[in-house]
């Protein structure tokens, strides 16, 4: 205990162990955050919405294959999500004459992400001797995978409810737990004013 407490005394082992646990907690907090918005007609009564069916003229293969005789493994999955979040809803889907109709798309984009002249501790390199400096900056590269789930009025043929959701990815695709938590961060919102679901 004696020599783990003369480790950390010195300066570059105490800034060494810091500097690991915040790379942890940020790793870790970067691919479980789903950024979500969504907007909606403030005219629709979504309790009246009880069944639903995928829109007629839904895509069927987001990941831009020539053939459009199958689906992709994205399409599939996030059929199957999405199907699973509306039954925990209380919404029955049917193959005829629905309340709404839902569709959506679904993309991975390559991204970059500027991080700022910041210490492992959290504050900018000024004061201390150091002075700030811009040649810190570094930048980042990742995958952002998109998902937008829209609502459909099915009598009325216009949009009602669309929510967007935003996280990153570790593949040119999203992966099938990737898909299940964005599109349940993302149907979390509905209806409006339903409280966010953690995920």
């Amino acid at each position: 205990m004696k020599r783990f407490t003369r480790f950390l005394a010195r300066p570059a082992a105490f800034a060494a162990v810091a500097l690991s646990l915040l790379l942890g907690v940020t790793s870790c907090a970067s691919t479980s955050h789903v950024g979500v918005t969504s907007d909606f007609d403030h005219s629709v009564n979504f309790r009246a919405y009880k069944t639903w069916a995928w829109y007629p003229q839904q895509q069927t293969d987001t990941e831009g294959g020539p053939a459009r005789g199958y689906e992709s493994f994205l399409d599939k999955r996030m059929r199957a999500a999405v199907e699973a979040e509306m039954t925990r809803k209380g919404l029955t889907q049917v193959d005829k004459n629905p309340d709404v109709f839902v569709a959506y798309s679904a993309k991975v984009e390559d991204k970059q992400r500027v991080n700022g002249g910041y210490s492992p501790f959290g504050y900018p390199y000024y004061g201390y001797g150091y002075g700030y400096n811009r040649g810190l900056n570094q930048v980042s590269e990742y995958k952002e995978g998109t998902v937008i789930i829209d609502f459909v009025d099915a009598k009325r043929k216009e949009l009602a409810w669309r929510g967007m959701g935003e996280a990153q990815v570790n593949n040119q695709t999203i992966s099938e737990p990737e898909v299940y938590r964005i599109v349940g961060s993302v149907l979390g919102s509905y209806p409006p004013g339903a409280k966010q679901a953690t995920r």
